[in-house]
């Protein structure tokens, strides 16, 4: 307790003792409450005092669930070394509550034993032992952990004075919140729990029927509560704002990030959940589930991964040792990846982003530079179809759905997430897959069936349009930034046009990475690290300012990287541009567009095709089924993706004209300079 709290409490006057007696109340030295001014002592009942304790004056009342109203004050509780704040309820304490400060109108119903116990942490520092069940990847918890320092800390390892410096400043909060004290936040609500032992607790905190919590935080905030439901047992965890545990879930050594929702008696341990992971029914054991991680299924295990934007399928499994050394092995599956119903992967594995996993695989895959693709499983063979989910509706509609979903309300979000889909990290690894497609086409020959590469097979129809596909994408990405680049410039000639196009900053060339949520260059990225190897960044707040900088510049590091990325796919330095290179660029462009468009319709129209009709119209003759059918899922012109679909062709036609003809009157005088000299 701080030392201006204790000078605006007072002794207890005789009458107010004699009054606290009566009411059964004890204590083992009346001298040790202290209250506030305007404090009396109508509403405590059959109390024990022992130690410490502060008490604030009680004057409202509260109402429980079923509409019963309840005077504030202390009810049938033994508190030992406390501070209650004004305007609280606590009533029916079986045990005793021991070392809390209580903050105002907090309401303690029926509870066991609530207590600090000794100097904690609160799950600060703790241990996390995520992505490798053998150890060696450790990540220590603290309250304000982001996905990209867990990343960091996680998988670079071969940066070893980083990762101490970084475990170093993780070190120094941990020492900063020990307290032997605990903290119960203003609003906060702990009814009908069991055990609470060395926990605390932020504003609006809603612990209802939990069975057991040790050692940790719930840093729940007044925009962002934190619920903790039904016989929920925690251990060793930190909860962040607006999370949601609940029905008998079972947490062991987890951070659980922003927005998240473990139900269903989902059990985790050793794992880290970032902003909007959903857990129900199944278990993680040792995975990093980056933002928007979705397990729903209760036969789903995750185990010894790397997950982000992740649909796991029912049934999902990875085996992560083959009974040798132990499991020392470990997966990772990139952004946007799914697995359907009974799929099987075994580790170590790596798989590229938004790409479909279906069937059971007992080779150790790597489809990292085929991003978009099937990894599909016949007669125990493993075969890759590249770049096929670009033509997938689904693909599109989880991509616009993700944003929507985001159920982070708190103003000071720790993730920072970039929801593109096409970006220079997946049109790099495009890139790599369509030279790879290229190479694997001219050294086997364009007349043979079928290609290996890898362990996999990729059937000769598949590697051809896997390449189309590639090059699509990646006309549509450039074609996007260019147009991006020149919208709203007031361009008049070939040299407006390239200092337009010149980037504004050096860096974002090279390769890119996903930070678990954050695409950025790794130049950049690694100028941050290096000033944290140095000793120039020495806090937890420096590296979350330094990543959000990163982050904020996303689009002047992406142009960079389009200035390269077009100089090797178009042939041309943006310094020798034209108009009609813009033109050249813009007609691919538009086609590239308008025919990954022409796919996703034709895959939105499988949607409502007679196959997909079975089962409607039950009983019914003379069209019933297909009436049903539109009652139930509505008409296909009029689905909110396919209209989204024709919009989107619309606009995109008349931007690319509209470029066109701007381009064509900048080349207009040159031609007819040209023709004179002629």
């Amino acid at each position: 307790m701080t030392q201006n709290s204790k000078s605006h409490y007072r002794n207890l006057f005789d009458e107010e003792i004699g009054q606290l007696v009566h009411q059964g109340c004890t204590s083992s030295d009346w001298n040790l409450v202290k209250v506030s001014p305007e404090f009396i002592p109508d509403n405590i009942e059959n109390c024990k005092f022992t130690g410490h304790i502060r008490l604030s004056s009680f004057t409202t009342s509260v109402k429980l669930v079923g509409g019963i109203t309840f005077k504030t004050g202390i009810y049938n509780a033994w508190l030992h070394n406390c501070e209650v704040g004004r305007n609280a309820l606590i009533h029916n304490v079986r045990s005793y509550i021991a070392n809390y400060r209580i903050e105002e109108n907090v309401v303690i119903h029926n509870i066991t034993t609530l207590a600090v116990d000794g100097k904690t942490s609160f799950g600060n520092g703790v241990l996390v032992g995520a992505i490798n069940e053998g150890g060696g990847r450790e990540i220590p918890i603290y309250d304000y952990l982001s996905t990209h320092v867990a990343y960091i800390l996680a998988l670079y390892r071969h940066r070893p004075k980083l990762v101490g410096s970084l475990k170093e400043m993780v070190l120094d909060y941990t020492g900063f919140v020990k307290s032997d004290i605990g903290i119960i936040g203003a609003n906060s609500k702990i009814l009908n729990c069991t055990t609470i032992l060395n926990v605390k607790m932020g504003p609006v905190t809603i612990i209802d029927g939990a069975k057991k919590l040790k050692n940790g935080s719930l840093n729940s905030s007044y925009e962002a509560p934190v619920e903790i439901g039904e016989g929920v047992i925690m251990d060793d965890f930190i909860v962040s704002s607006g999370s949601k545990i609940k029905d008998a879930t079972l947490v062991s050594k987890c951070f659980i990030g922003q927005g998240c929702i473990l139900d269903k008696h989902y059990s985790a341990e050793n794992s880290l959940f970032f902003a909007n992971c959903q857990g129900f029914h199944g278990e993680a054991c040792s995975i990093f589930a980056g933002p928007y991680t979705v397990t729903h299924h209760k036969s789903t295990l995750l185990i010894a991964g790397m997950f982000s934007f992740l649909n796991a399928g029912s049934g999902s499994n990875q085996s992560n040792h083959l009974y040798k050394l132990g499991p020392i092995h470990q997966g990772i599956m990139e952004r946007g990846a799914k697995t359907t119903s009974d799929s099987y992967l075994l580790w170590p594995s790596r798989i590229g982003a938004f790409t479909l996993v279906m069937g059971r695989h007992y080779k150790h895959c790597d489809t990292a530079d085929f991003p978009f693709s099937y990894l599909i499983e016949s007669k125990d063979e493993s075969i890759l179809v590249p770049a096929i989910n670009l033509k997938s509706i689904g693909t599109i509609r989880d991509t616009q759905k993700w944003p929507g979903r985001d159920n982070r309300a708190d103003s000071n979000l720790l993730d920072f997430i970039n929801f593109n889909l096409l970006s220079p990290y997946t049109i790099h690894k495009m890139m790599n897959g369509r030279k790879k497609l290229l190479a694997i086409r001219q050294t086997s020959g364009s007349e043979a069936e079928s290609y290996s590469y890898d362990k996999m097979k990729i059937e000769k129809r598949a590697l051809d349009r896997g390449i189309r596909l590639y090059e699509m994408a990646i006309w549509k990405f450039l074609g996007n930034s260019i147009i991006t680049r020149l919208q709203n410039s007031s361009v008049k000639s070939n040299k407006d046009i390239q200092n337009v196009l010149h980037p504004d900053t050096s860096f974002g060339s090279g390769y890119w990475v996903d930070l678990s949520g954050m695409i950025c260059p790794f130049e950049a990225l690694d100028q941050l690290l290096t000033s944290i190897e140095k000793g120039e960044i020495i806090s937890l707040e420096e590296v979350n300012s330094g990543l959000a900088v990163l982050h904020k510049n996303y689009y002047n590091y992406e142009w960079t990287w389009v200035v390269d990325a077009l100089k090797e796919f178009y042939g041309k330095s943006i310094e020798e541009f034209t108009s009609e290179d813009v033109i050249s660029i813009v007609e691919k462009w538009k086609t590239s567009v308008l025919g990954i468009d022409d796919y996703l319709y034709e895959d939105a129209k499988k949607e409502f095709s007679l196959v997909k009709m079975t089962g409607f119209g039950v009983d019914g003759q003379n069209g019933a089924q297909q009436e049903d059918f539109i009652q139930v899922r509505g008409e296909f012109e009029n689905n909110t993706t396919v209209k989204a679909i024709k919009i989107h062709k619309e606009k995109k036609e008349a931007l690319g004209n509209e470029v066109i003809a701007l381009m064509k009157k900048i080349a207009k005088p040159e031609l007819s300079t040209l023709s004179s000299k002629l």
